[in-house]
């Protein structure tokens, strides 16, 4: 996997899956090669209350661990470490959704074995949100849902009512495309925008539904659909945007560990409402960080969309 692709010429953007953390692609990369060390003192060394850019190395260690048994190895080398148990749940995780892919559904018993690992994470340290994460993320596997997905919310809500990775998995589960509706989504995005403080980027939850929503559809009814060129540019579609704007871009202090997609998801959004002085705005803010997705879902080339309206807003 090539974790950096850095510009090859003038104004390519630059595409960084580990967004600047460069500890963590090192990690990746020591994953890939066969060595868990790195990853194991990377996770030790990070701040035990820095939820965000720990969901954020969790998930790039997992899908760098998916297709080799790194993360195995180290689990079985020390069952009773945390960390490890964490990894590997979330790995198992990946593995589960990898084999959907390829269109060899997981069965029952290895989803139910992969709930297994999460709980055993879980109780390991009953402190971090993560392993519910894990299983909220693994619940859009199950028919319908696993029946233990509420309690797991509830679960991570106790722990960090605003985790940004917890709330964007749990706005898949209830999306069209997996459990719930266009409806049920918009209303949770809505609904943790608004609970979230000032300054948060839960705030863009609701570009993230919309942008869902769109390729849901697109995929489906084509680009004929009724209302499909107004996702972003209707009325409330430009209020959440300019919500979005105020509670999050307007109010911001510090950055955080994903704060790369979100702009991205924001970025997008904007340009597709015709808010491209605010777009310019927050174009300065990724200084040339892209994203596939969202730019992937209007365009078909994400790269050559991303370049487009960067390049019209800072005329």
């Amino acid at each position: 996997m090539a974790w950096i692709r850095r510009p090859q010429g003038r104004g390519a953007p630059l595409y960084d899956p580990a967004f600047g953390d460069q500890e963590l692609t090192e990690a990746c990369q020591d994953m890939i090669m066969g060595r868990w060390e790195g990853a194991r003192d990377l996770l030790a060394a990070g701040s035990s209350t820095d939820w965000d850019r720990r969901a954020h190395r969790i998930r790039l260690l997992a899908d760098a661990a998916a297709t080799r048994r790194t993360v195995d190895i180290w689990q079985v080398s020390a069952p009773r470490d945390p960390d490890a148990a964490i990894l590997l749940a979330e790995t198992e995780v990946m593995r589960m959704f990898a084999a959907a892919r390829s269109g060899t559904n997981p069965s029952r018993d290895s989803l139910d074995r992969t709930v297994r690992l999460c709980l055993l994470a879980a109780g390991l340290a009953p402190a971090d949100p993560h392993p519910w994460v894990s299983l909220i993320t693994l619940s859009r596997l199950y028919e319908n849902g696993h029946p233990q997905t509420s309690r797991w919310w509830r679960e991570l809500h106790f722990r960090e009512p605003y985790h940004r990775e917890g709330h964007h998995q749990a706005l898949r589960h209830l999306s069209a495309r997996w459990h719930g509706s266009h409806g049920e989504a918009n209303n949770f995005a809505w609904d943790a925008a608004a609970g979230a403080p000032e300054g948060s980027p839960l705030a863009v939850l609701s570009q993230v539904a919309v942008a869902e929503q769109y390729r849901y559809r697109l995929e489906r009814e084509g680009r004929t659909a009724a209302g499909l060129m107004y996702y972003w540019s209707d009325d409330g579609a430009r209020w959440h945007l300019r919500r979005t704007m105020s509670r999050w871009i307007g109010a911001r202090i510090t950055t955080c560990a994903q704060d790369v997609a979100d702009l991205n998801h924001l970025a997008h959004g904007l340009v597709h409402g015709g808010m491209l002085e605010e777009a310019a705005e927050v174009f300065q803010l990724l200084d040339n960080r892209a994203t596939v997705v969202p730019w992937s879902f209007t365009d078909g080339d994400p790269e050559k969309d991303f370049v487009h309206w960067r390049d019209r807003v800072a005329t």
